[in-house]
């Protein structure tokens, strides 16, 4: 295929990323500020001048061909490279500066990573901050993100990853509420307890916990569901039940004593915990601001803890 050729099919193997990155049209369609029937015409093109089929559709699901599979994977690396070769210019700049776009979820972002925002934007007066509070996994791609913070024990692949602290969910309970009901010696005991829970999806007031080899399931039930942590918080402090929250989200009332912890030897199995990463695109070297904002998240957040360190601020 000739030159001219290969570069009118440029968009059209992007928006078979997209597709399938979004899992459908539709989806894919709202990230991309088009109609689902323009991108379906364009993967169409796509096969035609391939002359392969690339996507199986039903009316419920797509499903990639062995060929479709192998062209995601290059038009996937097409894209990073594009991604990488817009950003070259940052590579010889020195200082730190420009736009840097940072996606990390709710509670984790507002909690610990905005305020460490605040201290990098005063250290570094060329760089700009855009902070994307969003519980759903981003493609750094699609939505133009320099760096997410996602925690999780597998990072995934094709990502530069960088570790930052550890976070563990806590079971806690104001002192009032405890003194009131009872303290409960074993998960089990949570049955005859107010628990305030996400309340999502079903299956949120399903508790697992993991004691060494033991491990214990109950179905909590309360009077307070609530999908935002600093809620639950405060409801945990107004005494209306046991709740469960990240360390970083607790350590502040359980130092004032507002609430404390419960079943401590016992570990609530959720998907919100692990470690938290720093996720870029793979290159020899970072972007200078991408760098620069990795350090300082280094240095004020500790492997193993859950909240800023007490030292000064990299700058």
């Amino acid at each position: 295929m000739r030159t001219n050729s290969l570069i009118s099919l440029l968009p059209d193997l992007a928006v078979l990323v997209r597709v399938v990155d979004a899992g459908s049209f539709s989806a894919a369609a709202r990230h991309l500020g088009a109609s689902p029937s323009a991108l379906s015409r364009q993967v169409a093109r796509l096969e035609a001048a391939l002359s392969v089929r690339l996507l199986e559709r039903t009316t419920r699901s797509l499903r990639l061909t062995d060929a479709g599979a192998d062209a995601y994977r290059h038009a996937s690396d097409m894209l990073a490279a594009a991604h990488a070769a817009s950003t070259v210019s940052e590579g010889t700049a020195a200082t730190p500066r420009g736009l840097l776009r940072i996606s990390a979820p709710k509670a984790l972002a507002r909690q610990v990573v905005h305020p460490l925002v605040l201290e990098f934007l005063r250290s570094h007066p060329e760089m700009d901050v855009q902070l994307m509070l969003l519980d759903r996994e981003t493609d750094l791609i699609a939505d133009n993100v320099d760096l997410a913070l996602r925690v999780t024990d597998a990072p995934p692949p094709g990502l530069a990853a960088r570790p930052l602290m550890r976070v563990r969910q806590l079971l806690c309970a104001s002192p009032a509420y405890l003194a009131a009901r009872g303290t409960p010696a074993h998960p089990m005991a949570l049955a005859s307890h107010d628990c305030l829970y996400l309340g999502e999806v079903d299956g949120d007031n399903l508790w697992r916990f993991r004691r060494g080899d033991e491990t214990a399931a109950i179905r909590v039930k309360g009077r307070y569901i609530a999908n935002h942590t600093e809620v639950r918080r405060e409801g945990m402090e107004a005494g209306f039940g046991i709740g469960s929250l990240p360390d970083f989200a607790a350590r502040p009332s359980l130092r004032a004593g507002s609430i404390v912890q419960v079943l401590s030897d016992w570990q609530l199995q959720t998907a919100y915990q692990g470690t938290l990463w720093a996720l870029y695109l793979p290159g020899r070297h970072p972007a200078p601001r991408i760098r620069a904002f990795i350090d300082h998240l280094v240095a004020r957040l500790e492997v193993g803890g859950g909240s800023p360190s007490t030292r000064p601020s990299s700058g």
